[in-house]
């Protein structure tokens, strides 16, 4: 199965794919990693020397507004962009501060959802600690 194209993507999301928002696109969309706006910006910088903090960050937040990435607010001041939509938790490594994503399924979360007097819209359970070695 081959992968859908960044402009395909956008044009799916009624998004007008500039330059700018596609070069966007193409790191974001795409990677495993749960990147920051400065890490985006400095990715996609290397490739489209012009582009501009601004643009990379409203790009970011218009990708969150069409439900193309989801906006993680991971720590106070720490914001990551995940483009995997389907539910799944996190993993924070402790001493490589990187983000990992846990299977929704390896977490028995079922109770969240009959909490009594409140309407949870939204759940996800972010783990923190370091990873075994060698992995």
């Amino acid at each position: 199965m081959s992968r859908e194209t960044a402009a395909h993507i956008l044009a799916k999301h009624r998004i007008q794919p500039s330059a700018q928002r596609l070069a966007v696109a193409e790191y974001v969309l795409f990677t495993d990693a749960h990147p920051s706006a400065d890490t985006v910006f400095a990715e996609v910088r290397s490739r489209v020397p012009m582009i501009s903090r601004a643009t990379v960050y409203n790009t970011l937040n218009l990708f969150v507004r069409k439900g193309l990435l989801r906006q993680l607010v991971l720590a106070e001041g720490k914001v990551a962009f995940d483009p995997h939509l389907a539910p799944h938790h996190h993993f924070i490594d402790e001493t490589t501060g990187a983000i990992h994503d846990i299977p929704w399924e390896a977490i028995d979360v079922r109770k969240v959802e009959s909490l009594k007097g409140v309407k949870v819209r939204e759940y996800q359970v972010i783990v923190r600690g370091t990873l075994a070695r060698g992995r």
